[in-house]
């Protein structure tokens, strides 16, 4: 046991601390024999370390420090090789022990000696380390700390070196069992939609005039049948459209906040969620990667109409809500990777801006407009039976209509699915210790879901990039 590590060394060394004890005691010999030598000696055994210490605060050492992740984003529980690259851009000559500055979920630091045993060509030190976690999110990996020495080696200081780089960790889409939900699918992926295109005899169908509409379009036959002003209403063929809402209220998931989300400044993103919205956005990601792979382009959205990552800080582009392609999907689960909760605006404000209230008219807009070209499926929390009634008559703009809830009580959710039920919604509601793949079944099978159904395991990677 070091009988002097209770002496603070973070900026003087231990020899250092020699060196200011031998000045001390030459400082008080010089009081008491008189001899200015003693009290020059003195000055100068305290004065080195001190001096050394601060040279070695206001210098700072200059290295380049290069973090490439491979891949640049990886699901939850799988691993990520990350290649560290360290390069002495200043004159420092000597050896240093570094640390990768890691969030605790990772697990220890690794550490690492520069220069490298063998260095590249260019002077690269190149280390690697793999990182693996459990949890969705955006963590900050770095900077390299490395303490310096001073050449006497009475000084030390500890360095960041480089900056910090973010690793994304996106959710893993589960698989899911096929269901009805997405209708008839022809051999090369696309569905018959109800769509405004070139009449024919084979392909048209009928409703009711309304004002503005032009007079060459009034199906005559239709009109002689019904007895009232009938026009066509063309069916084509067409890439269809997955539209999903998002519920994203902390006073409807907040319930069971993750002490570990919540309250913890991991890796430099706070990130607020529960384990009723974990599952919430499991769900989106897995249903959003099962549509895509059915060459389905999906929409993402809020309660409130907007895009629905429009507050993630991992969204490349947070004002995207359509996503096409496995490239899409890939931007969709970066997106939803450091999504969180976040109070409504409109419940606390007195005056909420018309049409941008919960299942307001400006979301309703934004479904017509996209009538019937494909399903539409809710991911919602404990909503209250008003809301749900609001948003009953949405079901009416999507093929079909589907509306998961994610509660911790789902027996007590029985307004609120016969409110949903009654608009034309296909519900069900969950905890989350259900299956997410026995609760997609329910849109068909109309069973009860229950926690004990197992989970499914994770989405085949065929279909993605």
């Amino acid at each position: 046991m070091d009988r002097f590590g209770w002496l603070p060394t973070r900026y003087v060394t231990m020899r250092g601390w020699g060196l200011l004890a031998a000045g001390v005691v030459a400082l008080l010999l010089a009081q008491i024999f008189g001899r200015r030598d003693l009290l020059s000696l003195a000055v100068f055994l305290i004065a080195l370390p001190l001096l050394a210490a601060a040279v070695m605060v206001v210098l700072k050492p200059r290295f380049a420090v290069e973090r490439k992740f491979r891949p640049a984003s990886v699901e939850t529980g799988l691993i990520t090789h990350v290649q560290l690259s360290v390069r002495r851009t200043g004159s420092f000559g000597g050896i240093a022990y570094m640390e990768e500055q890691l969030p605790h979920r990772f697990g220890r630091s690794p550490t690492f000696r520069f220069p490298a045993r063998y260095p590249t060509r260019t002077g690269e030190s190149i280390y690697e380390y793999r990182l693996r976690s459990g949890k969705r999110g955006m963590f900050g990996i770095g900077p390299v700390t490395a303490d310096f020495e001073d050449p006497f080696g009475l000084a030390r200081h500890r360095h960041n070196l480089g900056e910090v780089s973010a690793l994304i960790v996106t959710p893993a889409p589960l698989e899911l069992p096929p269901t009805s939900l997405t209708g008839a699918r022809g051999t090369d992926g696309t569905a018959s939609t109800r769509r405004q295109a070139n009449p024919s005899d084979d392909d048209v169908m009928t409703r009711e005039y309304r004002h503005g509409d032009p007079m060459r379009r009034v199906h005559w036959a239709a009109t002689a049948r019904q007895g009232e002003l009938m026009v066509r209403q063309e069916e084509s063929v067409t890439t269809p459209q997955a539209t999903i809402i998002l519920d994203q209220r902390v006073h409807t998931f907040g319930s069971g906040l993750l002490p570990s989300l919540s309250a913890e400044h991991d890796g430099g993103e706070l990130l607020h969620s529960s384990p009723a919205f974990e599952w919430a956005v499991t769900a989106v990601a897995s249903a959003a990667h099962d549509f895509i792979q059915r060459n389905y382009t999906v929409r993402l959205l809020d309660v409130h109409a907007e895009p629905g990552l429009l507050r993630s800080p991992s969204a490349s582009w947070p004002e995207d809500e359509s996503f096409v392609g496995p490239a899409g999907y890939q931007n969709l689960a970066e997106g939803l990777a450091a999504l969180g909760l976040a109070e409504d605006p409109h419940r606390r404000s007195d005056r909420p801006q018309p049409g941008s209230e919960t299942f307001g008219d400006r979301l309703m807009d934004k479904l017509a407009a996209h009538k019937l070209k494909g399903p539409l499926l809710a991911l919602l929390g404990n909503i209250s039976a008003a809301e749900a009634r609001l948003l009953a008559p949405a079901a009416e703009f999507g093929s079909h209509a589907f509306a998961i809830l994610v509660t911790e009580h789902p027996h007590d959710s029985s307004p609120v699915l016969e409110a949903l039920r009654n608009g034309g919604w296909r519900a069900v509601a969950v905890n989350a210790q259900a299956s997410l793949p026995a609760a997609w079944s329910y849109f068909d099978a109309q069973a009860p879901v229950t926690a004990s159904t197992a989970r499914s395991g994770p989405a085949s990677r065929g279909g993605r990039r």
